[in-house]
């Protein structure tokens, strides 16, 4: 997967490129769909949701720039395979599923594993988690109308966010870098996620 699918396509980041060799990606997906595990595509893991594609975890993994210390929010725990590919690039990862079904599972699968550093909230990840604030780096995995107000207020100074933002079934990949409390966005590439629901996304 990784020297067919994501090298070609650019990824180059060192780090993340381990990361994507060590986690097997198999292990987060119901039996029913892991035959399909190291193809380059969204596959359902039930209750509505995805596991990403892998080039999109990379890429996004890739955009965060970690270097190892990092306190990491994810919003859209899903699986937990995006999670335990922060876990092993980044300090402390604290990531929130709405679906408290899915972050129970992915509770388990994470704790399986071995990974004390990512830490599961189950509830609506657009408010983030302000009593552990402020974050060095946020990743949105489902698909926002735009940013979270609160995310922003929780992203570190000189922290970076990254997040699809867009239609509900069309978006534009942003890294946004946070320069005296206001959002400097970078557009990378065209993508499809979930909607993100909650109070500052989509409305269920």
């Amino acid at each position: 997967m990784v020297d067919t699918q994501l090298v070609p396509r650019g990824i180059r980041d060192e780090p993340v490129l381990l990361a994507m060799k060590k986690v097997q990606r198999h292990i987060f997906m119901p039996e029913s769909t892991r035959s399909a595990a190291y193809e380059d595509r969204a596959v359902p893991i039930g209750e509505g949701q995805t596991i990403s594609q892998p080039y999109m975890v990379a890429i996004m993994s890739e955009l965060l720039e970690l270097t190892g210390s990092e306190k990491v929010l994810e919003i859209g725990t899903g699986s937990g395979y995006q999670a335990a590919i922060l876990g092993e690039l980044a300090g402390d990862v604290y990531t929130i599923e709405r679906v408290s079904a899915l972050a129970e599972s992915a509770g388990r699968t994470l704790e399986s594993l071995g990974y004390k550093n990512v830490h599961v909230f189950a509830g609506d990840g657009t408010l983030g988690l302000e009593d552990k604030a402020p974050f060095d780096r946020i990743i949105i995995t489902a698909a926002a109308p735009e940013i979270p107000a609160p995310l922003v207020n929780q992203l570190r100074e000189g922290g970076i966010l990254v997040v699809p933002v867009g239609e509900r079934y069309s978006q534009v990949l942003l890294k946004g870098r946070k320069v005296r409390g206001e959002i400097v966005k970078e557009s990378y590439t065209n993508c499809a996620f979930v909607p993100l629901i909650g109070e500052y996304g989509w409305k269920e």
